[in-house]
């Protein structure tokens, strides 16, 4: 089980349900909100600038997963740097966000592959890369309705920008 450390080191989905759950009760409505695990991740080129991509993600055994292609950018920014942030998408008549920012972790084969697999929204085979997003800060920006400004901001730990 990942924990966190005086040094602030990243933790899984369940722990932050456990430490922060209004947040993670928004960010899995708006995670699956489409149906299937959806966001924007930002990774981090080597000539670190930002590279935002589209992707699945998934909640499975209380850990969050995205699944990249291995011949893909984010995959190298992944195991280059591990540094990311998550921006799940918005409801426009609620327009409610979680961001989620953390470190990559590398998922080799075997049982922990193969549970992520069972139950992805595309056949994952060979070819795909499975990263955990470990969770070092979250930000949920609450608004109920789109006429609500400013959102109510709730972040973990404490401050998360």
């Amino acid at each position: 089980m990942t924990t966190v450390t005086s040094a602030g080191q990243a933790i899984s989905w369940s722990e932050l349900e456990a430490a922060a759950p209004a947040i993670t009760e928004v960010g899995r409505r708006l995670l699956y909100a489409r149906g299937d695990g959806e966001a924007i991740l930002a990774t981090i080129r080597g000539d670190g600038l930002p590279r935002i991509h589209p992707v699945n993600v998934g909640l499975v055994d209380g850990r969050l997963y995205t699944f990249v292609i291995g011949s893909s950018a984010k995959r190298v920014d992944l195991e280059r740097d591990g540094r990311y942030a998550i921006h799940t998408h918005q409801d426009p008549a609620a327009p409610s966000e979680v961001l989620l920012r953390g470190h990559a972790r590398l998922v080799q084969d075997g049982p922990e592959r193969d549970r992520a697999a069972a139950d992805w929204p595309f056949t994952v085979d060979e070819s795909y890369v499975l990263f955990e997003l470990t969770i070092a800060a979250a930000l949920l920006g609450d608004r109920p309705t789109a006429n609500d400004w400013p959102p109510h901001y709730t972040a973990w730990p404490g401050r998360a920008d």
